[in-house]
Parts: structure tokens; C-alpha cells; sequence
């Protein structure tokens, strides 16, 4: 299928492009020496994934048990479940490794831990459970000197119940600009992790895995002594937030969202799309970044820039199409029409693509040539 072809707003991903930042990635995590497992919660859609291993990609990170569960089924057994595990959801877990899927549980807490092992000890399941580590005060964990680590180790350690090894996630990598500070950043996280590896360890307690990751650290990260895998999702598709972080450039972004012009406010300088908040998601995540790219950047169908225009406002189904100056200028008021004429396709670049590909059941997946396939995506928890 032609693009010219696609029913609209869809989201779209320029397959030369994706493979590019897959290869990218790859390459830098073999010079520093340490596996890779991607977080495939930015697309989930295994044929992502499948180019992702066959580039050398070992295991995958989940963000829900409804991705595990649609991983495994297609053919996928290592599994790291990146979020804290809730009792509740212990039952999901246990069907998972009974049927034969390698998948390994996180927890920060002594309240989980003790539950795992209740549960583990009940149906005679020895559960892998890594220990979440918090190594800038982005999201949840244990700081590596606080004394929960231990507690929680030993809870587990001493129920038969396998530590698996220790992870984090440097999320406040997104709110940096420079490769100075990404670089820091980078060595900050891997020697907080490394470190809440070897307290487990001088207590007796075996960490095999030390895993690290964000896709700005992981890309700017010097030297991962001490790191046995890192962990990286956006990196695959990019995003306006990345390339504000300083990561990529525009035209390594591979995600877009089809959008059509369908009518104009020529006095405001706005052209109307039919693509909105439900289809571009209502992350404005530029907005608190040095540039902010409004809902998303226009491009012509075939990927050219648009400069100086912006998806400046989103309604739940329309899009507004205006100069990205305060104040339109006569020039961009007089042509709106002209420029954007009813019925004209474009791409608008995503601030998130998380989000973004969240909106949609599927993707185009385009190649060079301009033709398109659907690949399908996992939705719900």
C-alpha cells in the first residue's frame, strides 16, 4: 500500500530508519562490552523486536504482564517485568514461568519481597527477582546505601528465592541537554548500580546482573565496568524529546503520525488536521525543553522538514497546523490555504513516541520505495 492510500491519522514507521537506530545501538553496546535488552514497551510489535535480536538484542524488558504474556506467545522466553511486582499479580507470573517463559520480577520493597517469597514457597515456584535500584532520584527504587537493599535481599535470599540481580533506570536523563552531563549522568547510574551490587554481594547475597539504562545514558555512556546489561526502548524510533535531549536528529526519527488537512481558519493562519490529541497523545513533553515543537513537527509525505510550522494545538480529534512564531506573519495568514490545500497528507514527528504509538492499534511500516505493510502492536496490561 501507497501512503497516498492510508486511511488517516495513522502512525507510520520508516523501516531504513529504525533499522539504523537498532544498528546504532547495537554497535555501541558491543564496543562497551555488554549484552543488550531492549525495552520494548515503546512499540510493542514483535516484528520490532524480531530486528532487534536479529541485530544481536538478548532478552527483552516488558513494561506489563500483558506484554510478557504476548512476547512469550510469539516466541520470545527471556523476559525482564521492569516494574515492581504487586502481590495481585503474582498468579499472571506464575502461569508465565510454568509455561516455560524465563521471566525475571522486580521489587523495591520488603512488603513485595516477603510476597514473593509467601507466594513461591506456596506453589513450590522458584521466582528470579532483580532489585530495583534508584540512582537519581527520577522514580522508585532503593538508593544503593540504603540498608532496605539488604533487607530486601535477604528476604529473598533466605526464602529460596533466586536474586537475580539489580537494575535502574536513570529517567532524569530526559530533562538533560549536553553530552557532558548525559556523560556523567551515565557513569552516575552505572556506579550506583554497580555499587548496590556489591553490598548484596559482600552480604552473601549473589547479584549476577547489574543492569543499567535509558536510551540518552546508554548512548552516552563511557565505560560500563562492573555492567552486565543495559536497557534502552526509544532509541528504536526517536522522538522530539530525544532530539531536544541532544540524541538524534530530526531525520532519525522514525515514528510519524499520517495526518490530512482537512480545512483552514485562514484568519488565525491555522490549518486543520484530522489528527489530534487521540492520535499524537497529549504529551507535550517539549513543552518544558528548550524548543518546543507544540504536538508534533510537520513533514511532507516524503519525510522533508517543514520549518518554522508546528502542530501548535490539539483538540481530541483536530489538529491545528500554524507558524511556529507567536504571531503568524501576513504571509503565513494570506496562503495557509494555498500551502496546505484541503485534502494535503503529511507526517508530524511525535514528542513521545511511547505515547504516541500507544494511540494505535497498528503501524505502516514503510520502505524506500514508498510501499507499506501493517505490522500489529500489543495494547492494554
Amino acid at each position: 500500500m501507497k501512503l497516498e492510500q492510508i486511511e488517516t491519522p495513522a502512525a507510520l514507521i520508516d523501516i531504513a530508519r529504525m533499522q539504523k537506530n537498532i544498528a546504532r545501538m547495537q554497535a555501541q553496546m558491543n564496543t562497551l562490552g555488554v549484552a543488550f535488552r531492549p525495552h520494548v514497551k515503546t512499540t510493542k510489535c514483535i516484528d520490532v523486536v524480531r530486528a532487534q535480536i536479529a541485530a544481536g538484542a538478548r532478552g527483552i524488558t516488558v513494561s506489563t504482564l500483558k506484554e510478557a504474556e504476548a512476547f512469550f506467545a510469539a516466541g520470545v522466553e527471556d523476559i525482564l517485568y521492569a516494574v515492581s511486582i504487586v502481590p495481585a499479580k503474582l498468579p499472571r507470573a506464575l502461569a508465565l514461568r510454568r509455561q516455560g517463559c524465563d521471566l525475571k520480577l522486580v521489587v523495591d520493597n520488603p512488603t513485595a519481597a516477603s510476597a514473593i517469597a509467601a507466594f513461591g514457597d506456596q506453589h513450590g515456584e522458584t521466582f528470579e527477582v532483580w532489585i530495583e535500584v534508584d540512582t537519581d532520584g527520577h522514580r522508585s527504587g532503593i538508593t544503593p546505601e540504603q540498608h532496605t537493599l539488604l533487607d530486601v535481599g535477604r528476604i529473598l535470599h533466605e526464602n529460596g528465592v533466586k536474586v537475580g540481580g539489580v537494575m535502574t533506570h536513570a529517567g532524569s536523563s530526559y530533562e538533560l541537554n549536553t553530552p557532558e552531563a548525559l556523560t556523567a549522568l551515565a557513569e552516575q547510574e552505572r556506579a550506583g548500580c554497580v555499587r548496590a551490587a556489591q553490598r548484596l554481594r559482600d552480604a552473601g547475597i549473589a547479584c549476577p546482573a547489574v543492569s543499567v539504562g535509558s536510551t540518552p545514558t546508554a548512548l552516552a555512556a563511557a565505560q560500563l565496568e562492573g555492567v552486565t546489561e543495559v536497557r534502552a526502548g526509544v532509541y528504536v524510533l526517536f522522538d522530539l524529546v530525544m532530539h531536544n535531549v541532544g540524541v538524534c536528529s530530526l531525520d532519525d526519527i522514525a515514528l510519524s503520525v499520517l495526518a490530512t488537512v482537512i480545512g483552514h481558519q485562514a484568519e488565525k493562519g491555522w490549518a486543520i488536521l484530522d489528527a489530534g490529541w487521540m492520535a499524537m497523545s497529549r504529551d507535550r513533553g517539549t513543552s518544558k525543553q528548550a524548543h518546543d515543537f507544540g504536538y508534533g513537527q510537520p513533514c511532507l509525505l516524503n519525510g522533508t522538514l517543514l520549518p518554522g510550522y508546528r502542530v501548535s494545538g490539539a483538540n481530541q480529534e483536530h489538529g491545528i497546523l500554524s507558524s511556529a512564531a507567536q504571531s503568524a506573519q501576513a504571509g503565513d495568514i494570506d496562503d495557509i490555504a494555498e500551502r496546505f490545500p484541503i485534502g494535503m497528507k503529511l507526517r508530524i514527528l511525535p514528542n513521545h513516541a511511547c505515547a504516541t504509538g500507544a494511540q494505535f492499534p497498528e503501524y505502516h511500516a514503510v520502505s524506500p520505495d514508498g510501499t507499506s505493510v501493517e505490522w500489529r502492536r500489543f495494547r492494554g496490561w
